[in-house]
C-alpha cells in the first residue's frame, strides 16, 4: 500500500502520517519510512545533530500494525495506544535513513489488540517494543 491507499486505513494525514508504503502478509506488516531530514520531530531534536525521537519509532510501529487491521476499521473507528511494553532503542535513526518497521498481532481481545514491533535501518535493529491498543 502506498500513502494514498494508507490514507483510507489510517486517520493520520501529514505530518503525523509516517509511513510511505506497508506491505501485509502473513500476519505480518511490513513498513517503510525515509527519513527526509524537514520533518516537524528533527527541528528541535536536536538542532545541528537531529535524531528521530523514539516515540516517533513507536508511531511508526503502531501505523504499521494498524495496516492488518484493515478489514476491522470500519468507517469512524480509530485505534489508540493504550500500552508501549518492553520499548528499547538500540541505534539512532538520522536523517536519509531508510526506516523498515516490521509490526505482527500477538493476540487479538477486541476491542484491545495486542502487537510487537522493531524498526531497523540497514537490517540493524534500531527499537522494539511490545505495545498495545483499542480498536474504539
Amino acid at each position: 500500500m502506498n500513502k494514498e491507499e494508507l490514507k483510507k486505513i489510517l486517520p493520520h494525514r501529514e505530518p503525523m502520517l509516517l509511513l510511505d508504503e506497508v506491505v501485509a502478509k502473513n500476519n505480518i506488516a511490513a513498513g517503510k519510512y525515509l527519513v527526509r531530514g524537514d520533518e516537524f520531530f528533527l527541528q528541535g531534536h536536536f538542532p545541528d545533530s537531529p535524531i528521530v525521537p523514539g516515540v516517533i519509532l513507536c508511531e511508526m510501529m503502531a501505523q504499521s500494525t494498524c495496516v492488518l487491521l484493515k478489514d476491522e476499521l470500519h468507517e469512524g473507528k480509530k485505534t489508540l495506544y493504550t500500552g508501549i511494553d518492553k520499548a528499547r532503542f538500540r541505534s539512532p535513526v538520522y536523517p536519509g535513513d531508510q526506516v523498515e518497521i516490521s509490526c505482527r498481532i500477538l493476540r487479538k481481545r477486541p476491542p484491545f489488540y495486542f502487537a510487537r514491533g522493531t524498526v531497523s535501518v540497514n537490517e540493524k535493529v534500531c527499537a522494539s517494543a511490545d505495545f498495545s491498543f483499542a480498536l474504539i
